[in-house]
């Protein structure tokens, strides 16, 4: 092994039926530091992960531990554990109803036998070096989720842990809870800990770490030193376009449609909600077509969540047209002729077991109420005439809808906000895993539509795809508008060099 490394990753391979997700990936971790793992969705961050800590059985390659000679044979969670190598989840693994010190000790005592003193005391000990801000006897469901994660930490860091891996631990904590966590992580670091660090957000990426690694469709992209790697240039590596090689990608020029004196449909006014977003401010145009953008986990999704009632919203204000307008809940959204195709179409958008015709009626007939039901012969008519529109292809309208492709599935649910006859459009990741053709139908049709005068929101984490469609993009970074961009300034440069916070270099260093 090399020196000072406490983890070795060669030539890792994984592949499952059809997606090769990690190819011939390298990994090193040293003793004594904080390693940022880095990617968007699909890199191949979590199949890793999941190789490293026994989850997943490698197809490939050798994983190389201090301490163990050749390599290491690691199984399951079981081996990774006893290996030296334990992971904090992002959704915390403990049990809230027990004391901070039974967490901590949970499946290493032995029933009867538990000395509870001894325990507590140990427990208390732990707390202590550790600087965590709780007592053993306290109940785990009394601490901030920012020191349930680091009792996580501590029981992790207790098992003898040479490994630590933390999977987006920071995404539920607040800015002070943040804080705090780093200063565990700092502490750990001081101690000897290798620490892989897995976060979307860039900014805690250069206050806490000492080298990055990327990784893009499962491939290794490079291993940099933070202060080598600025981060416009980060940002770059994650998307794959390279800034000296970028070219505008643009449909039909855009045609100015900016008007001092015109009301926007809806305007928002420091808007916030429990999904942890800053207040932000936002408006769109009559026949309109803008976007939200920035990394996997930036806030794009929660923006929109906020505006459709989605999430529970905490502040800020809207108007509708001018007027002031209450929308706390998906159905006050619909009202004011607002429609929402969500992230999410398995989760949020389709209801599987009902046919296609039952889900392309399913919010008409919510604003409408379920005392006055449409006739049967009238959703036929309905879901007819727009799987016709939308080229859906489907048996027939009473096929259940879990049954057809991803594709067709979104385009039912967009079916389902067009009979609504909107004014004002959300459309959250619409093509996503789905073919290239359905892409462009999809694409061709929020223009059409944006022409005859709907208002239309799209997201996409393709920029591209949002180069072509949108006129007008806000930017964001660790969930907080860093930058709106229009007009000549629509471009992948000046999306990442958005992101990546306006830096420049100074003597190797990147500083906002």
């Amino acid at each position: 092994m090399k020196e000072k490394a406490v983890l070795e990753l060669h030539g890792i391979v994984k592949s499952f039926p059809g997606v090769r997700a990690l190819q011939s990936v390298d990994f090193t971790l040293r003793e004594g530091e904080i390693h940022a793992l880095m990617g968007e969705n699909g890199a191949g961050k979590s199949t890793l992960i999941k190789v490293i800590t026994g989850v997943y059985e490698k197809d490939g390659g050798e994983i190389l531990l201090k301490g163990i000679d050749g390599p290491a044979s690691i199984h399951s969670p079981q081996d990774a554990q006893n290996s030296g190598i334990s992971t904090v989840y992002q959704e915390i693994t403990l049990c809230p109803n027990l004391s901070v010190a039974e967490n901590m000790f949970i499946g290493r005592t032995k029933g009867l036998a538990t000395n509870w003193r001894k325990m507590n005391q140990d427990a208390d000990k732990i707390l202590k070096s550790l600087d965590i801000p709780a007592k053993a006897t306290q109940q785990l469901g009394t601490c901030s989720l920012a020191v349930q994660q680091m009792v996580a930490i501590a029981r992790a860091v207790d098992m003898e842990c040479k490994v630590l891996i933390l999977d987006e631990p920071t995404s539920s904590l607040d800015d002070s809870e943040v804080k705090k966590l780093f200063g565990l992580m700092r502490d750990l670091k001081a101690k000897g800990v290798g620490i892989i660090f897995v976060t979307h957000f860039l900014d805690q990426v250069y206050e806490v770490c000492d080298r990055i690694t990327v990784l893009r469709d499962g491939k290794l992209v490079g291993e940099y030193e933070i202060k080598d790697l600025p981060r416009v240039q980060l940002v770059s590596k994650m998307l794959g376009k390279e800034l000296d090689d970028l070219s505008d990608i643009k449909g039909e020029p855009k045609e100015e449609e900016e008007n001092a004196n015109e009301v926007p449909v809806l305007e928002a006014h420091q808007l916030q909600s429990n999904a942890g977003i800053k207040p932000f401010d936002f408006y769109i145009k009559k026949g309109e077509v803008n976007g939200f953008t920035g990394l996997l986990g930036s806030g794009r999704s929660e923006c929109v969540r906020a505006i459709f009632g989605a999430d529970h919203v905490i502040g800020g204000s809207v108007k509708k047209n001018g007027k002031d307008v209450k929308i706390r809940k998906p159905l006050d959204a619909m009202k004011n002729g607002i429609a929402y195709l969500p992230e999410d179409r398995k989760i949020d958008g389709i209801v599987g077991d009902l046919s296609v015709r039952e889900n392309i009626i399913l919010a008409a007939q919510v604003l409408r109420g379920f005392f006055r039901p449409f006739s049967k012969a009238k959703t036929y008519e309905i879901a007819d005439e727009y799987i016709k529109l939308l080229n859906i292809k489907t048996a027939s309208a009473d096929t259940p809808i879990k049954s057809l492709s991803g594709g067709n599935q979104q385009k039912v649910i967009l079916a389902r906000w067009l009979l609504m006859h909107p004014e004002y459009l959300i459309l959250d990741e619409p093509t996503r895993g789905i073919d290239v053709g359905t892409k462009v139908e999809i694409q061709k049709l929020v223009l059409k539509l944006a022409g005859e005068g709907m208002s239309v929101t799209f997201i996409s984490s393709e920029t591209d795809e949002m180069l072509r469609t949108c006129s007008r993009l806000v930017v964001m970074r660790d969930r907080k508008v860093v930058g709106e961009l229009k007009g000549d300034e629509l471009s992948q440069s000046n999306i990442m060099k958005t992101i990546a916070g306006h830096e420049e270099e100074k003597g190797g260093e990147s500083v906002e």
